[in-house]
């Protein structure tokens, strides 16, 4: 009888251990996707951090932190080559801790989709053209998280604008120069449709806009591009960066006007 009551207090116990251990996790995720909202990602980074410290092999913690190395290594300075190091070893960890997620879930979209962007900052880094390989890994990430089709709106129209965008970047350089480099799958045209396929999933967005409205200019649709330029002038503010994409926007409508 002892014994019985030992078990089943052991079983009790277990039970709401169990319990605690989820919803610490939750609580932790919440709190940092809280900061990243309020764009302290260096507090989010050292939350997460601690996270994957205490939950080991929790593909939701990995996947922000990879989000957080990102989100602060782009606001790093970059002057000196000892910053660019340092920000691109950011970038480095941001492609680590994704890649465990990717292995840790990988019938998730977000988990490719931040693999995806993390490698495409190490893309820009080294050169497009110089990282060939990782360039085609951005390409092969984004067309498996959009082949998943999970992780709703943002996160989708997060995928078709990364790869949207690699079109786009890939087409800096002719046809001729990219088809022996193995990068002749780069197309304008299917930039345009990834990249309005990402402002209807997610409208209003002034980064996603941008970037459809250099997919116009370079589909030879001006008329478009200006009226798209205008929407994100009156876009509401949701990035911490949206006033550099709003200066920017402003400038290329000049220059398209003119």
């Amino acid at each position: 009888m002892k014994n019985a009551i030992h078990l089943f207090v052991l079983t009790i116990f277990m039970l709401f251990s169990g319990y605690s251990f989820a919803q610490s996790v939750d609580d932790m995720i919440k709190e940092a996707d809280k900061l990243v909202t309020e764009f302290q990602h260096n507090k989010a980074l050292e939350l997460l951090l601690k996270a994957d410290k205490q939950y080991p092999n929790n593909w939701q913690i990995k996947w922000r932190i990879s989000r957080a190395y990102v989100d602060v290594g782009e606001h790093l300075p970059d002057k000196t080559d000892k910053e660019k190091e340092e920000q691109f070893e950011y970038y480095k960890k941001s492609f680590d801790f994704a890649d465990q997620s990717v292995k840790l879930s990988p019938s998730e979209s977000i988990t490719y989709v931040r693999r995806a962007i993390a490698n495409g900052r190490i893309a820009l880094f080294q050169g497009v053209f110089s990282a060939i390989g990782t360039v085609k890994d951005v390409k092969s990430d984004c067309e498996r998280a959009i082949q998943l089709g999970n992780g709703g709106n943002y996160v989708q129209a997060l995928a078709h604008y990364v790869l949207g965008r690699t079109h786009l970047k890939v087409c800096e350089k002719s046809y001729l120069v990219r088809l022996p480099l193995g990068l002749g799958w780069g197309d304008t045209g299917k930039a345009l449709q990834l990249l309005e396929t990402a402002n209807k999933l997610y409208p209003n967005f002034r980064m996603f806009m941008l970037e459809l409205a250099k997919a116009y200019i370079e589909e030879d649709q001006p008329e478009k591009a200006k009226e798209t330029l205008k929407k994100l002038e009156k876009a509401p503010f949701q990035d911490e960066d949206d006033d550099i994409v709003l200066a920017e926007a402003k400038k290329l409508y000049d220059k398209i006007k003119k």
